[in-house]
């Protein structure tokens, strides 16, 4: 059984997608849409800008998501039965299973970006790399420290991302590596993503995925929040607008996909870091 995985922040690079554009008019007009939607040139952004444009959040966010769909024109779906995101690669994924429109994603993921952004500009926050932990002394260290910092992303054994108010963050980073972590490394991120510190842009990102047609999906999407099958529109909805404050739990998610008859993964947009982590929660599966 296979199944479609979409990246998300930090997979960008410069260049991203120029290739696919010179590919097919489908995806030139897929691509070419884009900047109508934003209402900006994204993709001379994308395609000749530079490393710290494409770092903004506000920019990130949607340029991945336009790369993902653009490279889904080419990828191979025969077969697929599910899919998931990392993050910001849940959108991409309701776009492949048919719950939303290419245009509403974008419109979305732009407003979820810019709330993200100014959620960061408001209260400078962080997020550190913990390598060599359990989940459980992640946990229970974070639960430890007085301040806001929680586990923001589980990826794979072994490797989980905090995030939360700076001093909390480092203090927790002192903890952890007290406690025999391999590294605990600050982030080079001016934002505590899936944090409550992201408060103000869930109710902005709310408002608009309330405003949202969402259909009933073609195939189940593996949300970050439940980590299980999702196909029912009004529990999606609701994952998403819990998910910019609740951790993305990708270890879970890529589990119990596995158990529910996952064999293939592939990745679909920038980079291969999906593929990476997929194959250290399970050296069994393949991974493209």
């Amino acid at each position: 059984m296979k199944a479609l995985v979409f990246p998300g922040q930090g997979s960008q690079f410069v260049g991203m997608g120029k290739d696919l554009y010179e590919m097919r008019k489908e995806i030139k007009d897929l691509m070419d849409s884009a900047n109508e939607i934003l209402g900006f040139d994204i993709l001379s952004v994308m395609f000749e800008g530079d490393a710290e444009a494409l770092k903004k959040t506000e920019i990130t966010q949607p340029a991945i998501f336009i790369h993902s769909l653009a490279k889904l024109k080419i990828a191979d779906a025969k077969g697929v039965e599910m899919v998931a995101g990392h993050s910001l690669g849940e959108f991409s994924a309701l776009v492949a299973n048919g719950a939303i429109t290419f245009h509403d994603g974008l419109k979305l993921v732009s407003a979820r970006a810019k709330a993200m952004q100014e959620a960061c500009d408001a209260n400078p926050s962080s997020m550190a790399a913990i390598l060599g932990l359990d989940d459980a002394t992640v946990e229970n260290i974070c639960n430890s420290i007085d301040g806001i910092v929680v586990p923001a992303n589980y990826n794979c054994p072994g490797q989980l991302v905090i995030s939360g108010e700076t001093s909390a963050v480092e203090i927790a980073c002192e903890k952890m590596k007290e406690a025999g972590a391999k590294r605990a490394l600050m982030l080079p991120v001016n934002g505590a993503f899936h944090s409550p510190m992201m408060l103000s842009a869930q109710e902005i990102l709310a408002d608009a995925i309330e405003k949202t047609k969402f259909r009933k999906p073609s195939y189940p999407i593996y949300q970050n929040i439940t980590t299980t099958a999702v196909t029912d529109p009004d529990e999606i909805k609701a994952n998403l607008i819990a998910q910019l404050t609740g951790p993305v739990k990708w270890t879970q998610s890529v589990q119990n996909m596995i158990k529910d008859g996952a064999t293939t993964f592939v990745e679909v947009g920038p980079g291969n870091t999906l593929q990476g982590l997929i194959k250290k929660i399970d050296k069994t599966v393949e991974a493209l």
